[in-house]
């Protein structure tokens, strides 16, 4: 399941969940997210049940990307136990977003 993910609801469906969480750092006007958008909503129906899967709006969400420290979008953060184990920042392939999925699962 795709979830949308913002300041508020973080904590509980993130940092608190028992699974693998995949959290996409993006915005509307950002065209590389554009091109991320749909590999995550790809990796959420393949993980289904396995990893918690969503995206989060920066300009929206900025106590969340002030945290994380995010600077540059899109960036994928991993979450593990509630503690960001990797990151992917910028626009990469499917498999690259796998293979990190694949080492934490």
């Amino acid at each position: 399941m795709f979830e949308t993910f913002s300041d508020s609801n973080f904590d509980e469906k993130v940092v608190k969940s028992d699974k693998l969480a995949v959290v996409d750092l993006s915005a509307e006007w950002c065209g590389p997210c554009r091109m991320v958008s749909p590999i995550i909503h790809e990796l959420a129906a393949e993980y289904e049940g396995r990893i918690v899967v969503g995206e989060m709006n920066v300009d929206e969400n900025p106590s969340t990307t002030a945290l994380y420290k995010v600077r540059n979008i899109p960036t994928v953060l991993f979450f593990k136990n509630g503690q960001v184990v990797d990151k992917q920042v910028g626009a990469v392939p499917k498999a690259s977003y796998k293979a990190l999925i694949e080492k934490y699962i």
